[in-house]
């Protein structure tokens, strides 16, 4: 069972339920104080130390109903495929963990046990592998409709072989074949073939326990899947969609990247919280001092403060908005006020041929209202000369060594002028200037490219085209403006 706890926070991991090994430890001991009797219990239980907020408690319900409740296969020889099912459907809905009545279900050979065995038996006498499949335990089990042992046969099959790991549709052929294999399906297999090549009148009986058989097992491993391969299946795509050039993204996958940035932010934010600082002035903080104070007899030697240090660090973001460039700058604006908590408050520019702020837009509307009227405003062809200028008279004032300008651009200036010395300027007069271009460095230089040379007036340069280079960038953004 704890085997099946581990496994259980696994599949809770892949649904985007944070557990961090001290909190498995916990679920441990609570499920050892607990006990497996009760289901209740131990589900309310497991959910007050891994569920941490209601999304993740809605999720922990329904991942535990799935992988708890799964109910005792049923390889009755006598009864049709919609009577079996009706059947497990039934000892599913019981608790789990309710021992003296799983113990009951092992059934009964069904009416016509008798004659097969007789059959059987008298078959076995003239084919030896029908002789060898008699004597085995699987066979046994199958006549016999012993349920329990069979449902926890393929259960440690099914572990020998992984099957936790299945990730496609395409991998369940594989493993129930692996699963029928760790049975010892192979001595069913090669009974019937004896038996065929005799004409055997047992091979239809023998051919009826086969198919049982590997119809439970085909339906466990869809279970299986249905279970651990949904999660994997969300972080393959996600992964997939964080290393995809932007621009190469379909719109009918627009919505799940922005649900990608969001969680990205998420999992950033989390990551930097700000941590207090704490100084030797302001308000006391009574219960940290008088704790402190317990070693000296309640003496309190040391006191201790809640002022905050607060410092006001500036960032200003300006992203070219033409066509080629125009859906980079819309995933790197989302992801910036995706990160207001952790953030300096950001200051939005964009330009084309012209320069303006929007940062109104983005207070005014929702974030991806506000992209795309940025969008609608300032497309067009791109003039980085004019737009630097425009830059400098809206913002060079409030550049400070406490500044940093971001700026999201290919360089391309359709053989304009690039007024170098404005952005030297801003280099001089900012903490830092970081210049994110789509394009690949092989390109940098070439054609109308101006990257060569605005990359003399960057403190840091980086091709930044996919979401996974994003994050990277802006987690270093953050650690440098904390």
């Amino acid at each position: 069972m704890q085997s099946n706890l581990v496994n259980f926070i696994q599949v809770l991991r892949t649904h985007e339920v944070r557990v961090s090994p001290a909190e498995t430890l916990d679920a441990v001991d609570v499920a050892a104080t607990l006990g497996y009797a009760d289901r209740s219990l131990l589900r309310d239980g497991l959910a007050m130390t891994l569920a941490k907020t209601p999304e993740e408690e809605a999720i922990f319900l329904q991942c535990f109903d799935n992988y708890f409740s799964q109910g005792l296969s049923d390889f009755a020889a006598d009864q049709s495929t919609e009577e079996r099912a009706e059947a497990a459907s039934d000892s599913g809905d019981e608790e789990t963990g309710n021992g003296d009545e799983a113990q009951a279900e092992g059934g009964e050979p069904g009416s016509n046990a008798s004659a097969e065995l007789e059959a059987l038996e008298s078959a076995a006498s003239e084919s030896p592998a029908l002789q060898t499949l008699m004597q085995s335990d699987l066979m046994q089990d199958l006549m016999g409709n012993n349920r329990n042992e069979l449902t926890l046969n393929i259960n440690r099959a099914a572990e020998s072989v992984g099957l936790q790991q299945i990730q496609m549709f395409t991998q369940k052929g594989q493993f129930t074949r692996r699963i029928l294999d760790q049975l010892g399906e192979e001595h069913i297999r090669n009974a019937v073939i004896e038996l065929e090549q005799a004409e055997s009148p047992a091979l239809p009986i023998v051919q009826r326990y086969r198919d049982i058989l590997r119809e439970q097992v085909r339906d466990y491993v869809e279970r299986e899947y249905l279970l651990h391969a949904e999660g994997r299946n969300r972080q393959f795509m996600d992964d997939i969609l964080s290393k995809t050039r932007l621009n190469n993204i379909e719109h009918v996958y627009l919505h799940k990247v922005q649900e990608l940035i969001r969680k990205m932010a998420r999992r950033l934010a989390s990551r930097h919280a700000h941590k207090r600082r704490r100084l030797k002035r302001g308000q006391l903080d009574m219960p940290k001092t008088m704790r402190r104070g317990i070693p000296n007899d309640g003496v309190m030697f040391n006191t201790y403060w809640r002022q905050v240090r607060k410092e006001k660090p500036q960032l200003l973001a300006v992203c070219d908005v033409s066509g080629s460039v125009a859906a980079y700058a819309k995933f790197l604006l989302l992801f910036l006020y995706s990160l207001q908590d952790v953030l300096p408050k950001v200051r939005s520019f964009a330009f084309s041929s012209h320069l303006g702020e929007v940062s109104d837009y983005f207070d005014d509307y929702p974030v991806e209202e506000a992209i795309e009227l940025v969008n609608w405003k300032y497309g067009g062809a791109t003039d980085y000369g004019n737009s630097l200028l425009d830059f400098a008279s809206l913002a060079m004032d409030d550049i400070n060594s406490n500044t940093t300008v971001i700026i999201l651009g290919d360089a391309r200036n359709n053989n304009g002028e690039a007024r170098l010395d404005v952005l030297q300027s801003i280099y001089q007069r900012s903490r830092q200037v970081i210049w994110l271009n789509p394009e690949s460095r092989r390109s940098w230089g070439t054609g109308d490219s101006e990257m060569l040379r605005y990359q003399t007036a960057c403190h840091f340069t980086a091709e930044c085209n996919n979401l996974k280079q994003l994050e990277r960038i802006v987690d270093q953004l953050i650690k440098s403006t904390r």
